[in-house]
């Protein structure tokens, strides 16, 4: 950062009054802050890194109150940098700023397979946080679990079901499996049929593996009764909508079986409530049906969810959900994506795969071809189709997968900008983006909380409301704080602006 960027910083936070994702602002006038590192943990454990800027005082409405000596500031600060784990490297810039010196910490990111950086004192479980708009909140369990996972090559779909044996396996379909590999590769066949399935992944230590009970058991949700799939058709475009009947779904059903016969009957259950258009085709003149959403896209998002989905202990308890809207459909799988793969780089780079084992079963089970090939197929699909592009967003506890039917309008993916609703780019407010907006407004005539606004919507955390609504509505100018003084409080409340 150069002396010229750090005032333009410290010129757009004394705009703006707010901190934001990327900077968190101390007071420094009377000494170096003591408890640094909640703040160096989530800035080191997101990609962009973050600012500490020293010298404003967020109390007193990010008045500038000056460093009380730079030079020992950096001293202080790179000693709690010591303290973390892996240890933290800023680099400081100083500036004068209003008659008194500022100086900035920038903190880079920690590569992902040495996150999540922590605090040392703390340990892992308490010393590990996450940015989340301008809050450092510690980590969860799960998110420390997921980080830990990744870095000690750990993989769920092998772990053993000590409940299961091996007798409790389709052993036709098993035997059809194995004779295939042996087939595909002809010195397999020289192996044992106990080293084989210890080799296949079917069996640790004689059990079978969690990937073989979801392909091979006889009634898999027998040992793992959440790891099926769910599915409801909505009436309206949003959960809770109810039809003139008073009906809240207009159907449901709950899928369960080996992971191939699920996938058949998710995509079954989805054809079936799709609407049918009879089109002509122009080149032969036949006339033939078109389903609302091409079916080889839904197959390929329901593939992805069974096989990609997080199978963790932490997880075995959540179903993979499908809604259908009256204008869209979403798949929800649980875990967001993977270890360094983002969103913006799926269907282009290759992805680090969560369930390798299962991920090969399947290609042979299933005809998942597991060649990087299913987001592109989902991108081509919706497009020959003249449909809107799929959304494809990562939370920190699912991934989701979004399709837009004829409904929604058709906006060319290369023309979005950022707005702080929907957590995407688009060129403008679409009718559905401003009743959300809308109703998040009327709802907060009266001063809501983080975990009001949540539930209103109908998501599970208030993580990803905090990112994806709160905050950018208050930056907005459209929210506002009843806290204003102190906008970390627990007691904050929000309240629309009266325009």
């Amino acid at each position: 950062m150069t002396t010229q960027e750090l005032l333009e910083l410290a010129e757009n936070i004394r705009s703006i009054r707010a901190e934001k994702q990327t900077v968190e602002v101390k007071a420094a006038s009377e000494g170096c802050p003591k408890r640094l590192y909640d703040t160096l943990s989530s800035f080191s454990n997101q990609e962009s890194g973050g600012v500490i800027l020293f010298g404003m005082d967020e109390r007193k409405k990010f008045k500038v109150t000056g460093v009380y000596d730079i030079q020992d500031l950096q001293q202080q600060v790179t000693e709690q940098c010591n303290q973390m784990e892996p240890p933290v490297r800023a680099v400081f810039t100083s500036a004068e700023y209003q008659e008194k010196w500022i100086c900035a910490a920038e903190i880079p990111p920690v590569p992902y397979e040495k996150r999540p950086c922590y605090y040392k004192g703390k340990g892992l479980v308490k010393g590990a946080f996450l940015r989340v708009g301008e809050a450092d909140l510690p980590m969860t369990d799960y998110e420390v679990y997921s980080y830990e996972a990744y870095r000690s090559h750990r993989h769920d779909d092998i772990r053993p079901v000590k409940k299961a044996i091996l007798e409790e396996l389709d052993q036709d379909r098993l035997s059809q499996y194995l004779l295939n590999r042996r087939v595909a590769r002809p010195g397999f066949a020289k192996l044992s049929e106990e080293r084989a399935l210890e080799m296949m992944h079917i069996t640790v230590d004689g059990a079978p593996t969690l990937a073989a009970v979801l392909n091979f058991a006889l009634y898999p949700q027998g040992y793992f009764p959440q790891l099926a799939i769910t599915c409801v058709v909505v009436p309206g475009t949003e959960l809770g909508e109810t039809s003139d009947d008073g009906e809240r779904f207009i159907d449901n059903k709950r899928i369960e079986g080996t992971l191939s016969e699920m996938v058949e009957e998710a995509v079954a259950f989805c054809r079936r409530n799709m609407k049918v258009a009879t089109v002509i085709d122009p080149q032969t003149g036949l006339r033939k049906d078109r389903t609302e959403y091409p079916l080889t896209a839904v197959r390929e998002a329901v593939l992805n969810a069974v096989i990609h989905r997080d199978y963790s202990a932490y997880t075995e308890g959540t179903a993979i959900q499908i809604y259908m809207y009256r204008d869209r459909v979403e798949i929800h799988s649980p875990g967001g994506l993977y270890g360094r793969m983002t969103v913006e780089e799926l269907g282009t780079a290759h992805q680090d795969i969560r369930n390798p084992a299962l991920a090969v079963m399947a290609e042979v089970l299933t005809g998942a071809e597991n060649r990087y090939s299913g987001i592109p197929t989902m991108r081509r699909e919706m497009a020959e189709q003249g449909l809107r592009a799929p959304r494809f967003e990562s939370r920190p506890d699912e991934f989701v997968v979004t399709f837009y039917n004829a409904s929604s309008g058709d906006v060319p993916e290369n023309t979005w900008r950022r707005i702080p609703i929907m957590g995407k780019e688009v060129p403008k407010l679409g009718p559905e983006e401003e009743k959300i907006k809308q109703s998040i407004l009327d709802f907060c005539r009266t001063p809501r909380t983080r975990r009001e606004i949540a539930d209103f919507m109908g998501k599970k955390t208030a993580y990803y409301v905090t990112k994806n609504v709160v905050t950018p509505m208050v930056e907005e100018g459209v929210l506002k704080l009843t806290l204003p003084d102190t906008p970390k409080s627990k007691n904050q409340k929000f309240y629309a602006a009266v325009n």
